[in-house]
């Protein structure tokens, strides 16, 4: 989650980006004075495994599940992807795009760069660029999800910026696979389950939370979570075994919500 625009904390520990790997095994925390990874191995303490302080204002760091694999963007070249080995400390590339680096998210075939108005998929092997999605939606919050399934490899981002339209891309096979009306509001939040078959979705209104099958749309779950105006959810995320669903929002209050069937 990019932090930048929301911390009110100053010095070099402000926090500009925190998010989880894609097993949920290691936290990635940027801020002013460069990244840091924390092991997510115990409820009890938060270890830190890894510090870096040669990039400052940190806004996007990405690892690979447990790997060396690192994408960062750094708020003093917001246009500029580095990708690195950091157990290593050396860059294996880089890339310089049209606008700025809204979100990169990655899996173990792909990993994707949002821009505002603009997607690129890269195969994660070689770093080529494999499609472009151009004239997307006006999306400055660069909201997209990936899913870290090797088969389910698919990829979710808003379709509209007036309704909660969201489009599903084929990130293997480099088609259109699906576009669910999810809300009548537009997109907040976006997040598929590990399986890659789920797809969770809430709108700036906030109040309704949708699961819907992927790829075909179908709309297998709806929660609630109040009927509180100005309620704006910040993220959602499924448990590994797709049974739980989190959302937050900025009331500071988490919902866990049970997928029954």
């Amino acid at each position: 989650m990019n932090l930048a625009s929301q911390s009110g904390e100053a010095g070099a520990d402000q926090l500009l980006f925190a998010n989880f790997n894609q097993d949920v095994t290691s936290l990635a925390v940027g801020s002013k004075s460069g990244y840091k990874f924390f092991s997510l191995s115990s409820v009890d303490k938060l270890e830190q495994i890894y510090e870096c302080t040669d990039t400052e204002d940190v806004c996007i760091v990405e690892r690979l599940f447990s790997s060396s694999l690192v994408a960062i963007v750094s708020l003093k070249a917001p246009r500029k992807l580095k990708v690195c080995h950091f157990k290593k400390g050396t860059e294996i590339c880089n890339y310089s795009y049209s606008n700025t680096i809204l979100a990169v998210k990655l899996n173990r075939q792909r990993l994707i760069v949002c821009l505002e108005e603009s997607l690129y998929i890269h195969n994660i092997r070689d770093m080529k660029v494999l499609h472009t999605i151009r004239e997307t939606p006006p999306n400055p919050a660069g909201l997209c999800a990936l899913s870290i399934n090797n088969d389910n490899c698919y990829l979710a981002y808003p379709g509209s910026a007036t309704i909660g339209e969201v489009q599903v891309f084929d990130t293997i096979n480099l088609r259109a696979a699906n576009m669910i009306p999810a809300h009548d509001s537009p997109l907040a939040a976006l997040a598929f389950d590990a399986s890659g078959t789920k797809l969770a979705t809430a709108s700036e209104k906030g109040t309704v939370i949708r699961v819907f099958s992927i790829p075909e749309g179908q709309k297998l779950f709806e929660f609630r979570r109040g009927v509180k105006r100005c309620v704006s959810i910040c993220s959602l995320a499924f448990s590994m075994d797709g049974m739980f669903l989190s959302a937050s929002s900025n009331t500071e209050t988490v919902h866990i919500f049970k997928l029954e069937t």
